[in-house]
């Protein structure tokens, strides 16, 4: 019997790194007989948010450059004028990981397209997707109408099982995280079906197509 192969991939939808890998992560596809997880990490949510001030809007748009000089992973005028250059706007992850929460429940097959058009939403087309209507726009956007549903209901409410739902995965992935001590993300652990062990993160940032090369190739 084989076993089953899986990768897990740990991540921040407000981390423009992550939003480099995302190409990498997309050819998993072509892997036929690999699974893909995906677990947020609340880097900037809860604690992790903070004000979007312009210390950190420099020191953003600088590693943005890098990340599109090592991807070619769009950081639009739209963005730098329309979000880091935004003051009314924070730092904070937890709408956009509540709304992937929703996703997972509903449709998981789905998950990292709808974390793909999140993150082009703010990068490429300089949405607010710290935005609750924005984020159900998107959702609803990709014909996922039971997670646009879902999150606004949870969004609404605060507490709920979308809620304890959303704070299993952020914990799960933390777990994770420490116990592969992992210094941050994007962290992929590839797990073979007999042990599970992390992948070098500079693979994510390499020419298209090697990542799934080398999980093809077992």
């Amino acid at each position: 019997m084989s076993r089953t192969r899986t990768v897990t991939y740990l991540f921040d939808p407000l981390c423009g790194w992550c939003y480099g890998a995302s190409p990498a992560i997309a050819s998993l596809s072509e892997v036929g007989d690999l699974a893909l997880e995906l677990l947020p990490t609340g880097l900037f949510s809860g604690a992790g948010a903070r004000p979007l001030d312009e210390g950190f809007a420099a020191h953003a748009w600088a590693y943005d450059q890098r990340i599109h000089a090592l991807t070619g992973q769009i950081f639009s005028e739209r963005y730098r004028t329309g979000v880091l250059g935004d003051r009314s706007q924070r730092i904070d992850s937890g709408p956009a990981t509540l709304a992937l929460t929703a996703v997972a429940l509903t449709a998981p097959d789905r998950e990292f397209t709808a974390l793909a058009a999140i993150q082009s939403a703010r990068y490429a087309d300089g949405r607010d997707i710290t935005a609750a209507a924005t984020l159900a726009d998107i959702l609803a956007a990709l014909g996922l109408d039971a997670a646009a549903s879902l999150f606004a209901e949870g969004a609404a409410e605060g507490v709920g099982e979308l809620t304890v739902a959303d704070a299993a995965r952020v914990e799960r992935g933390r777990q994770l995280m420490a116990a592969h001590r992992a210094s941050g993300v994007p962290t992929l652990l590839f797990d073979d079906g007999s042990h599970r062990r992390k992948l070098d993160s500079e693979i994510l940032f390499s020419k298209p197509g090697r990542l799934a090369a080398i999980l093809s190739a077992g």
